[in-house]
């Protein structure tokens, strides 16, 4: 291991990929709202809102109800197409590593009930039959956690994306926060920061 790594180092690590993930998350959220209760106040101010604009009408409920009654629905309804292919993906492969590993439980189950019967004709031992039965066992309930971790994480992420559905998070905004490599010439290398930009 190189002297340059230490635990104490990739706790630092870790720690400022959370708080880069929670900014890039608040930022956007924050200043959409800031943008959007500015054009609200003008709108008021210039006496406007006799015309009245229609309101674009995005419900995160209705999201989140599609996609508990089929996954995917709300990504189709928030216009995120691209996301349906993991979805399903994801839940093909749980699926199959269900299917896969309940067959393979059953199979080992039966073979060491047989075992005690004096019965099985295999080439494993009683004790290989109840390490393989556990172990498919294992990772079949995994396997349905693993799916009821995608279903809910579907159902949240079309609820999060029809909140910010209609946020302005174009690269006009006055102030954003992003991260950037700084160069050290003097050290020759780069390190990880935050840039800040702000438009008057």
């Amino acid at each position: 291991m190189p002297k340059s790594f230490t635990p104490f180092s990739f706790q630092k690590l870790l720690q400022l990929i959370l708080v880069i993930t929670f900014l890039f998350l608040n930022k956007s959220v924050s200043f959409a709202q800031f943008n959007d209760s500015i054009r609200k106040d003008t709108l008021h101010s210039l006496n406007l809102n006799a015309t009245k604009p229609v309101a674009i009408k995005h419900s995160p409920r209705k999201a989140a109800l599609m996609s508990a009654a089929c996954p995917g629905l709300g990504q189709i309804y928030n216009k995120k197409y691209w996301k349906l292919p993991i979805i399903y993906v994801g839940f093909g492969a749980l699926a199959y590593s269900i299917t896969f590993n309940q067959t393979k439980y059953k199979k080992y189950l039966f073979d060491l009930k047989d075992s005690y019967d004096n019965t099985y004709t295999g080439v494993y031992s009683k004790d290989q039959l109840n390490t393989l039965q556990h172990y498919y066992h294992r990772y079949r309930d995994l396997s349905v956690i693993g799916a009821a971790a995608l279903y809910l994480l579907n159902i949240v992420d079309a609820n999060v994306d029809a909140h910010l559905f209609t946020f302005d998070v174009s690269e006009d905004l006055s102030f954003r926060l992003h991260p950037t490599l700084i160069n050290s010439a003097h050290v020759n290398h780069c390190a990880a920061g935050l840039s800040l930009t702000i438009k008057l």
